[in-house]
């Protein structure tokens, strides 16, 4: 490399866009441009990469939780990985929701990365709606993406009412320090200018909220030929995970998936799934619902989040009823 790359965080709390937010500046890339993206998502499956794909950017997933969890060995591995093989003109990095920015921000910070890369303005999306949760404006990592940010940016606007945007304003004007800039979106549309620049790296609220005490160990899936049901759980940060790769020659109701996405005790249903109609991605945030065409893929993926314990052998049975096979 000539120069370093330019390399933007886009941060939020769960649900709050950030793929969407991804998939839109991926569109406004320069066709001499190779840009590439370092997704984590807190499940285990990694379905957020099979939605980015389509828009042509160089992918890679780590899928496993909080990346700070993983911000030693497997996220530097996956990252140069990513460098070697797109050679980026750009990259954007995506953390899980539920995740803290202060390790990942200092691991790419390093002397390890300082020839590498250079940090971009940080941007923040936040749900206006949200505000109105003690239990967001309370959570350390909500509050350590907005303190890391260097623009915030409120988006889903079109769901919220004149005073929720008027409380967000209010809320964000009182920030310490104060923001480079604070905007208003709608459907995760960010200005690609806001990609340009460096990042102030602000402190974040509480450096050592999320110190570690155990060692997360990176394991690779069973080929979905050898084990074409595959189930796997996580949990952490207050949330719980299930999530499923299923072998692509198996076909999905549809229906019956939608009416498992709609359960009002998850927080998050996303999936990447092979149907009597085609390949669908399926998003469900807030309860709101999304059905897209999606691309064919080497396996079916879905993953479920909640915000209390769940039942996995349960919901097993129903997604094994929706794949036309008997619950177990």
């Amino acid at each position: 490399m000539t120069q370093p790359i330019p390399t933007s965080f886009i941060l939020g709390f769960l649900g709050v866009g950030k793929t969407t937010a991804i998939l839109d500046l991926l569109k406004s890339k320069p066709e001499n441009e190779v840009w590439a993206v370092l997704v984590n998502e807190f499940g285990e499956v990694g379905i957020d990469g099979a939605m980015l794909q389509t828009e042509g950017a160089f992918i890679k997933e780590i899928p496993g939780g909080c990346m700070c969890c993983v911000a030693g060995l497997p996220m530097q591995i996956g990252l140069n990985q990513l460098i070697h093989k797109a050679k980026p003109d750009r990259l954007l990095i995506e953390p899980t929701g539920l995740g803290h920015p202060s390790q990942i921000l200092e691991t790419l910070t390093s002397e390890h990365y300082r020839d590498v890369l250079t940090m971009g303005p940080v941007i923040c999306l936040v749900d206006p709606r949200r505000l109105e949760e003690p239990k967001v404006l309370g959570n350390v990592q909500f509050r350590d993406q907005v303190a890391a940010a260097d623009i915030l940016v409120a988006n889903k606007t079109d769901l919220c009412t004149p005073e929720q945007l008027i409380h967000f304003d209010d809320w964000a004007a009182q920030l310490e320090p104060a923001k480079r800039a604070i905007h208003h979106t709608r459907f995760g549309q960010l200005a690609p200018g806001w990609l340009d620049g460096q990042s102030d790296a602000l402190p974040v609220t509480d450096p050592h909220a999320h110190h570690h005490h155990h060692q997360k160990t990176a394991s690779s899936a069973p080929a979905i030929d050898d084990e074409p049901w595959q189930q796997i759980t996580n949990q952490g940060q207050g949330h719980f995970s299930v999530g499923w790769r299923i072998h692509p020659e198996l076909i999905l109701d549809e229906n019956a998936l939608l009416v498992m996405a709609m359960d009002s005790a998850f927080v998050r249903f996303k999936a990447v799934v092979n149907t009597a109609d085609g390949w669908r991605a399926l998003n469900v945030v807030d309860g709101a619902l999304t059905v897209v065409q999606g691309e064919p893929q080497a396996d079916s993926r879905a993953e479920i989040i909640a915000s209390d314990q769940i039942d996995a052998r349960e919901l097993d049975a129903r997604m094994r009823a929706a794949a036309g096979l008997d619950p177990r």
